[in-house]
């Protein structure tokens, strides 16, 4: 049924031909999507769709946090990032507490900005 969709068509073939640069900034705002909706339904008290979309957020993080490559210095500092990012959904979740939600997506949003600067003068680079 989503193959005659042709937004879903799009949408797949834009993940199928990203970069990985770009499928970590279509994470990044990912999960800020996702916590933005956590927080309406938190908002609206729809503790299931809160539920849902928190988790899916932190399933993101979660990638973002196994796919690193620890051959740098840098990702010793992501991976310390990316736990306390989960801890902060963890407890959004459990304690309905938007301010965790707050917290969680301000450190992601500062992440997405930095990786799309870096993507910027990578391709200046190039």
């Amino acid at each position: 049924m989503a193959m005659n969709n042709p937004y879903a068509k799009y949408k797949e073939q834009s993940v199928t031909t990203a970069t990985p640069e770009e499928l970590t900034l279509m994470l990044y705002n990912g999960c800020i999507k996702f916590i933005n909706l956590a927080e309406v339904y938190i908002e609206e008290k729809d503790y299931e769709k809160s539920n849902l979309n928190i988790q899916k957020a932190q399933d993101i993080i979660q990638e973002l946090n196994i796919t690193l490559n620890m051959d740098y210095e840098i990702s010793q500092n992501l991976r310390q990032l990316y736990t306390f990012i989960n801890e902060k959904l963890l407890d959004a979740n459990i304690k309905k507490d938007k301010q965790a939600l707050f917290d969680a997506k301000e450190i992601v949003s500062e992440l997405r900005d930095t990786w799309k600067e870096a993507m910027a003068l990578s391709r200046k680079g190039k």
